[in-house]
């Protein structure tokens, strides 16, 4: 962890939200106070029984914090080629539909 980046010290506060979708791999949720939507891995979910659609959770969080003016270059490749690749399928989805 690399937190001396970052400038300003923790302001971690309570946050509600309602799960809206459940997936193998993730738990999406909106955030109370139309604060936006969060989706996190299920594994960093604690919970006693399975998650379900409607349910409510809550979380204490800070406030992301920009590092610097920097681009991660590798990110943006990434992304990058990942978009390209997903219009090719469009492509050749189209395609195939004729």
């Amino acid at each position: 962890m690399n937190d001396e980046r970052l400038k300003y010290g923790d302001k971690i506060i309570y946050m509600e939200g309602v799960i809206v979708d459940v997936d193998d791999c993730s738990i999406s949720m909106d955030l109370k106070g139309r604060l936006g939507f969060f989706k996190a891995p299920k594994r960093m979910f604690i919970c006693d029984t399975e998650p379900k659609v409607g349910q409510e959770v809550g979380f204490r969080m800070s406030f992301p914090e920009q590092l610097g003016p920097g681009i991660n270059d590798k990110y943006v490749s990434n992304i990058e080629k990942e978009r390209r690749k997903q219009e090719e399928m469009r492509k050749r989805l189209d395609n195939e539909e004729v």
